[in-house]
């Protein structure tokens, strides 16, 4: 008997919910897809707050359908409906918040962050190729393989990280010098977009810029990490100029979909590295295939391969194809990034972060 999307609403209907009623009398079951013995849905909470407390039915739900004769696999993604509220506002009374944002204080050449072993950045020459997702992802990843990973959201003008890795919070400043970050998914969080009202535009020079990240590398208390990834803004401007020469990085990897004026930015970017001595640490192919959810046809929507091909003719790894996926992109907008998962995104970045682990870069 062949698996149906009936079965496995009624599997779903038994699955009573802490405050009453079940997802399915709720209304909180979405896209649910059949695919032989593979079966994928969403959980749309009705509100980001109450998809916080909703992991333990999405858990339960997953192991339910598992239950169902003939299903082999089960992907069950979380999220919610309608935005996340604003982060509140620290009340009076409290330590004196660090404001970010300034001109960069004087150092010496290059410097490390107290206890951080690796800095890893991720970068690309042009924006919308997938690079912040990448970042958090692979972050999650190597915190599954069971590093200690921090992730910093260098994009000063548009910081994203955020709402992928699902924190909000303004980070706790206990005497208006240091930065106590945020955690989320076993990784240690700090971005620009934490510390500034998220509707309010980032309106700074250069120097504030270079002073901005200065801060967060050096006043975050990051701890004892295995690895830094810093996520920095498309194109080659003052942040990754700064990063380069202030700071003592491991590599960079570099994201590009496959088209070729993607790959002409990129190459603009990985001449930036080169120039500033730092090592590529290989490349990453984006948003490389899509795959048809109902007849499974593979449609290469911005060109194949030319990452790969860039790649051999640097003399660098080619990391990591990555396809066109509609649970990445719902689990980075619920924040709770596809590498959290034992999907088949989730399999392909625990793929990548053990690349690193081996390689000795993660």
């Amino acid at each position: 008997m062949s698996v149906t999307k009936e079965s496995v609403l009624d599997v779903l209907s038994r699955l009573t919910l802490p405050d009453g009623g079940d997802l399915v009398s709720r209304d909180l079951v979405r896209a649910v897809t059949v695919d032989g013995a593979a079966v994928r849905f969403v959980i749309e909470a009705p509100s980001p707050e109450a998809a916080q407390g909703m992991e333990p039915v999405r858990q339960a739900a997953e192991a339910a359908v598992k239950q169902v004769h003939g299903v082999e696999s089960v992907s069950a993604l979380l999220t919610a409906h309608g935005p996340a509220a604003a982060p509140k506002k620290a009340p009076a009374g409290e330590p004196p918040s660090l404001k970010i944002g300034r001109h960069p204080t004087p150092q010496s050449g290059p410097q490390g962050v107290p206890g951080v072993d690796r800095i890893i950045a991720v970068g690309s020459g042009k924006g919308g190729v997938g690079k912040s997702t990448v970042a958090s992802n692979l972050a999650v990843a190597l915190a599954r393989e069971g590093r200690k990973v921090g992730l910093l959201d260098a994009d000063i003008y548009g910081p994203s990280l955020p709402r992928m890795m699902g924190v909000s919070k303004r980070p706790a400043s206990p005497d208006g010098k240091t930065i106590i970050p945020l955690q989320a998914h076993g990784v240690t969080v700090m971005s620009i977009g934490l510390m500034v009202d998220p509707d309010t535009a980032v309106v700074w020079r250069g120097p504030m810029l270079m002073g901005a990240l200065q801060q967060m590398l050096t006043q975050v208390e990051w701890g004892d990490l295995d690895v830094l990834i810093v996520d920095l803004p498309p194109g080659t401007g003052d942040v990754q100029l700064t990063l380069c020469q202030k700071t003592h990085l491991t590599g960079a990897v570099v994201v590009s979909t496959p088209q070729d004026v993607a790959l002409l930015d990129a190459r603009k970017a990985i001449d930036m590295f080169n120039t500033l001595k730092t090592p590529i640490l290989g490349l990453v192919e984006n948003m490389s295939t899509y795959i048809c959810p109902n007849c499974g046809h593979e449609a290469h929507l911005f060109g194949h391969g030319g990452v790969a091909k860039e790649a051999e003719k640097l003399g660098v790894p080619f990391l990591a194809s990555l396809p066109v996926d509609l649970d990445t992109r719902l689990a980075g907008d619920n924040g709770v990034p596809i590498a959290a998962t034992d999907s088949a995104m989730g399999k392909a970045y625990g793929e990548l972060a053990r690349r690193f682990v081996d390689g000795g870069m993660g």
